[in-house]
């Protein structure tokens, strides 16, 4: 091509090529238009399984974390019923010492006599009473064993007490 014609089509090649820039630019604003939707739509959908995936976790887990807090608070129903069982034995065992520690008492020898009156009495005509090496006294008669050792009436003492033992745990 000669230099006049490569200057006669100057114009025209600019021109092209204004309109081959415009037009990249164009299709480029486009790209970058439907990328940045495409990108949106792409972070909302995101979202949304993520919310969905969080939603069911949390009510696939409600019943484990139903039953696993159910567990906790059985396991801690248990630890105090044990503790209180555990007290209630000390208590028991500490009024029974007490009870036995009565026959090294002074007034001893009176209570034994009322505790053979009173076993012989519930026992009937006949009864043989028997002082006991643990405290108290044993009565029988035919069929009727009356047992008023101090053990034994410790124990039932304490056993009386009910839901009064529980003030030993209740604030």
């Amino acid at each position: 091509m000669s230099g006049e014609a490569e200057r006669a089509l100057a114009p025209v090649r600019a021109y092209l090529l204004r309109e081959a820039e415009a037009e990249a630019g164009r299709i480029l604003a486009e790209a970058r238009a439907q990328a940045d939707s495409i990108l949106l739509k792409a972070r909302s959908d995101a979202a949304e399984v993520v919310d969905r995936a969080k939603a069911r976790g949390e009510a696939d887990a409600a019943p484990a974390a139903a039953a696993e807090r159910s567990r906790g608070r059985d396991q801690t129903r248990s630890i105090v019923l044990s503790a209180q069982r555990e007290a209630y034995r000390d208590l028991r065992a500490q009024v029974i010492a007490a009870a036995r520690s009565l026959q090294t008492e002074p007034g001893y020898q009176g209570l034994l006599g009322k505790l053979a009156t009173m076993a012989t009495r519930a026992a009937g005509p006949g009864a043989v009473v028997t002082v006991q090496p643990e405290g108290g006294v044993v009565a029988r008669s035919t069929g009727v064993v009356v047992d008023c050792t101090l053990p034994r009436l410790a124990g039932l003492a304490v056993d009386e007490l009910g839901d009064q033992v529980r003030e030993l745990w209740t604030p």
